[in-house]
């Protein structure tokens, strides 16, 4: 008698929660966290950010200010809940100008070949050997200090390796019969690759530029401490890490710990969502 083995059916919500994974989901959660306190931040925050008081400096943990307040007396948790609107925003808007020109030479690179893509990878090579702090720091003398100069700066430099990704990507894309087959219906090359091959090269970029989002608060951060990126008294919290300086002379490391932590967190946070995103779309390709 041949025994009869039966199905074992898997509960779909455990196979879902599985799939996701308790560490996707923490880190998920506390993005999501990070940016409802920055959106609501004037609601949301116990004090003001630029609210000063003498009386308070360097304050350590109390009901009045949960997590301390500055050298100005100022509450570190409202500043840092302010700040958070900065530190997010600055990485978006830096990935728009490397976005926006790098999937424009790397598209343009991949379709036209030859002599043209010899020399963008040329050009882009020599902008790749430029670290992009050092870029920035070349660029600052000359349109001065702050956010903007920062982002745009910073988006330059990062532009070679979103153009070096997306031509890799877009050569794969173009080898497609699709491809073939609205070149012979006479479909120009700016349509084609406007309305149907970027458009394709979307999800392997998103996963791509959700890893590459970390990179770039980091950079921003960095540039702040540095005295190049956001001015006082902006709360970003790259500068906020910078003016904690002088508190850990007198042995007093939140008004630091706080806002380096914040930035450490999210870093980490968004590489994890970003790898899991990454491999989500690269599975439905």
């Amino acid at each position: 008698m041949t025994a009869t083995v039966a199905p074992v059916l898997l509960d779909e919500p455990a196979v879902k929660a599985k799939r996701i994974g308790p560490m996707y989901a923490a880190a998920l959660g506390f993005l999501v966290l990070v940016a409802l306190g920055a959106l609501f931040a004037p609601w949301l925050a116990p004090h003001r950010p630029d609210a000063i008081d003498f009386s308070a400096i360097w304050a350590g943990p109390s009901a009045e200010n949960l997590l301390g307040t500055d050298q100005l007396g100022r509450d570190l948790l409202s500043r840092l809940m302010f700040g958070a609107r900065a530190t997010l925003l600055g990485p978006v808007a830096l990935l728009l100008v490397a976005t926006a020109l790098g999937v424009t030479i790397g598209t343009i690179a991949a379709w036209t070949g030859g002599w043209l893509d010899a020399l963008l990878a040329r050009i882009t090579d020599v902008m790749f050997a430029f670290p992009g702090l050092l870029f920035v720091v070349l660029v600052v003398p000359v349109f001065g200090k702050g956010p903007a100069t920062a982002v745009i700066a910073l988006g330059l430099a990062y532009t070679p390796v979103i153009a070096k990704f997306t031509r890799s990507v877009a050569l794969s894309e173009m080898a497609r019969p699709y491809v073939d087959a609205y070149r012979v219906q006479g479909v120009g090359a700016a349509a084609l690759c406007v309305r149907y091959v970027v458009p394709n090269l979307a999800p392997a970029l998103l996963g791509y530029l959700v890893v590459f989002f970390g990179e770039g608060l980091m950079g921003l951060a960095t540039l702040s401490f540095l005295g190049f990126g956001a001015q006082p008294p902006s709360s970003e919290w790259g500068l906020m890490v910078q003016e904690g300086q002088d508190a850990i002379i007198q042995g007093r490391f939140l008004p630091t710990a706080v806002h380096g932590l914040a930035i450490a967190a999210v870093v980490v946070a968004v590489n994890i969502v970003g790898v899991r995103v990454a491999d989500a779309l690269a599975a439905r390709r």
